[in-house]
């Protein structure tokens, strides 16, 4: 399957993809690719600097008779969503991505792709690489931990960038000019874990929830999926309601910024209940394949006969638990009512863990309005306080608000009617991008944001379309070939 991408065109911007997927690059364990980046910086005699977050800044001068051409700043993140089907055997620290092509699709062998962002990176160092490609002054600028954290933006100085525009190559619809996106943060909620003995004449279980589709958390959380955090405690909050379990494990989603896919829980019941608990768990398998047969086709849930579990949750934690996960809110709060069909404000239910003692509940808030961002982050807090969890929320980033009149903008515009007689879509998007944290440091900063198609980004679903790539690449050469002069 290598081959069949090595032979895609256009070959450098390939090349490079394959280059990326072959070292490992989790977020916060980014030294790899970074070290890469130098190194080609330096076979290519091209200036660079390594802040001290590890962002890296690589400068290419104009092209011989674009010299007056203003300054473009081309931007893209160096780590990737790390994650993978349960029965995938996978270190992301260490193996490499495996990449093959289904159609005119790149999919990843059971894990994320790291299209997002890698393709940005790969189109960024085909063009630094080249000798023939028309373009002013570039700022290459690689940002680290992107994904949880938006460190390297945050990092980011006054007077570290030189240029005034911005092109952010970090998004997921081909066709798509994004000119504002989403603020966010995460709220965090953390309960002891008290025990107690496990019942006598009880037999345990384990329920497993597998094959949704997971998704985006900004992007895809209007879709309809289906979310394995609220959907396998619904199965446990009506078992404890009428069979009397007892809760061992929940251990479901992962990653804050990605609708959770699987969940699994270890439970006990007496004895006298087990006919009622197979009869209950056909009927909640075939409940929710009913009510989610259109977004999630290949959705799973089965129990199996577990080792015996030496201790359960204490009766009122596990109540209280089974109450507040059933109670938070997740999924759309508001839509816009400025931009139609456009999601104003949201919350994603990511994750729940029992380690080391601790019961921890992971939610992210977003929305493109500051203070509705702060309601629902808010909203998600109180669920957890009526149970006297200790409640953390993150610093959180800023949203980018949209500047119709920008130049970059109307030049990006132009140039994809010309290449393709499209009319291209102007919009906002409600997942974070590091342009609302540039902005905030570059006021003034003329930004746009556009990509291939990418979907299913943040699961081991994702995967990124060949001939949207040719266009993203044939867009990217346009708008720096036609940058306005100085």
């Amino acid at each position: 399957m290598t081959k069949e991408l090595q032979e895609l065109q256009p070959s450098r911007l390939w090349h490079y993809f394959l280059e990326i997927c072959k070292i490992p690059r989790p977020s916060k364990k980014e030294e790899k690719i970074a070290a890469y980046l130098v190194d080609f910086a330096k076979t290519h005699h091209l200036d660079y600097r390594v802040d001290k977050t590890g962002n890296v800044i690589i400068n290419k001068p104009a092209m011989a008779g674009y010299e007056k051409l203003q300054g473009v700043i081309l931007q893209s993140h160096l780590d990737m969503v790390c994650e993978k089907n349960s029965d995938t055997a996978h270190d992301f620290d260490k193996d490499p991505i495996v990449p093959w092509i289904d159609e005119t699709w790149v999919k990843a062998q059971g894990t994320t792709l790291g299209a997002d962002d890698g393709i940005g990176i790969a189109a960024t160092l085909a063009i630094l690489e080249s000798k023939d490609i028309p373009h002013g002054p570039l700022e290459a600028l690689f940002t680290m931990d992107e994904e949880t954290g938006l460190t390297g933006a945050f990092a980011l100085v006054p007077g570290q960038l030189k240029s005034k525009i911005l092109i952010n190559l970090d998004s997921e619809d081909e066709g798509q000019l994004f000119i504002g996106c989403a603020g966010g943060k995460d709220t965090v909620a953390t309960l002891i874990m008290e025990t107690e003995p496990t019942p006598d004449n009880h037999l345990a279980f384990k329920a497993n929830l597998t094959g949704l589709k997971g998704g985006h958390s900004g992007d895809d959380i209007n879709k309809g999926l289906g979310n394995a955090v609220k959907l396998m405690n619904r199965f446990l909050w009506n078992a404890h309601e009428t069979l009397e379990i007892a809760l061992a494990d929940f251990n479901a989603g992962n990653l804050r910024n990605a609708i959770a896919r699987e969940a699994f829980a270890v439970f006990t019941i007496p004895e006298e209940n087990l006919e009622n608990l197979k009869k209950y768990a056909t009927q909640f398998a075939e409940e929710i394949r009913n009510e989610l047969q259109i977004t999630e086709p290949g959705i799973a849930f089965t129990i199996e006969p577990a080792p015996m579990p030496e201790l359960v949750l204490d009766h009122v934690l596990q109540t209280n638990l089974l109450d507040a996960l059933y109670a938070c809110p997740h999924g759309v709060i508001a839509m816009s009512r400025e931009i139609p069909n456009f999601v104003e404000t949201s919350t994603n239910l990511a994750s729940v863990k029992m380690n080391d003692g601790k019961i921890i509940i992971t939610t992210s808030q977003r929305s493109s309005v500051e203070s509705s961002k702060k309601d629902v982050a808010d909203m998600v807090a109180s669920v957890f306080y009526l149970i006297d969890a200790e409640v953390e929320h993150s610093s959180g980033y800023p949203g980018w608000k949209p500047n119709p009149d920008s130049q970059i903008l109307r030049l990006t515009a132009d140039a994809y009617r010309k290449l393709f007689n499209e009319e291209p879509q102007i919009l906002a998007i409600h997942a974070g991008l590091e342009c609302g944290l540039v902005g905030a440091i570059y006021p003034g900063m003329d930004m746009v944001s556009f990509g291939p198609t990418i979907k299913g980004a943040h699961s081991p679903a994702e995967r990124l379309d060949i001939p949207s790539t040719v266009k993203f690449w044939e867009l990217t050469l346009a708008v720096l070939k036609n940058i306005p002069v100085r």
